[in-house]
């Protein structure tokens, strides 16, 4: 049987999560002499997507979704991009990212989106990295580890085993939980073909017996030439190792 809210004058009304976002705040900053750390540790096993450290607050995404369900991720929207975000036990979460210069957004939703939390600045530090390419991987079950791979045209492959390239590439963490994300950043895209893979390393089949992993490839972020592509592909069976997208840069 379903819950129902009664009229407010039997009972109080049905509470509702309620979103928060403590970082980034929104309005104007320079984001000079910040300590952004372009790509993240690996903590492994992970149990989440864990702060590095000393990550400045200019490159965290930071709050709580009080009274969410937290058996399911809630949802995370960077740019336009989507990502499901992990919860704590006490529905708090943070995620490093890579801003880049000018005007982001980002933007919270509770698993059941019905609560949401938006806040938009501009970053004026004009001399900062920022990512040029990134491909974004996220999937729709937990107690799984599903890895990100991307080869460049230079002949690098940067994955869990080898996350940062000497161009300055590389993956920020891996998740290995359920969910993710998972993200490639580039801030000097070589040119030429690049190849996304995602593996299917391993999950629990009583939960959930197809994964479908979602990939989103960005290029030129934040710019009047910025394209996004979106991908999904179901994942059925452990070892799987499946291309997503060939693309030439830029």
């Amino acid at each position: 049987m379903k819950k129902l809210c009664l009229p407010l004058l039997l009972l109080p009304a049905c509470a509702m999560a309620q979103v928060s976002i403590e970082s980034p705040k929104g309005g104007w900053r320079n984001s000079a002499g910040s300590e952004e750390q372009y790509s993240q540790t690996v903590n492994y096993p992970a149990s989440a997507v864990n702060m590095q450290q000393g990550q400045a607050e200019t490159a965290q995404i930071r709050g709580k979704i009080a009274g969410a369900n937290k058996n399911k991720p809630g949802r995370l929207i960077v740019n336009g991009v989507a990502m499901p975000i992990q919860l704590q036990e006490d529905g708090r979460f943070a995620r490093p990212y890579s801003f880049g210069t000018g005007s982001n957004s980002v933007e919270v939703r509770s698993p059941d989106g019905k609560s949401r939390a938006r806040t938009q600045f501009y970053d004026g530090y004009t001399g900062k990295t920022k990512s040029r390419l990134r491909v974004v991987l996220s999937w729709d079950s937990p107690g799984t580890d599903v890895d990100l791979h991307v080869v460049t045209p230079n002949g690098g492959h940067s994955w869990y085993g080898n996350r940062i390239l000497p161009d300055g590439s590389g993956l920020d963490v891996d998740v290995t939980t359920g969910y993710g994300p998972e993200i490639y950043s580039s801030p000097a895209p070589a040119k030429g073909n690049y190849h996304v893979y995602v593996n299917y390393y391993g999950g629990n089949s009583e939960q959930q017996v197809i994964t479908v992993a979602t990939v989103s490839i960005i290029t030129n972020e934040n710019t009047p030439s910025e394209k996004q592509q979106t991908f999904q592909v179901p994942l059925r069976a452990a070892g799987e190792l499946t291309l997503v997208k060939s693309f030439v840069f830029p």
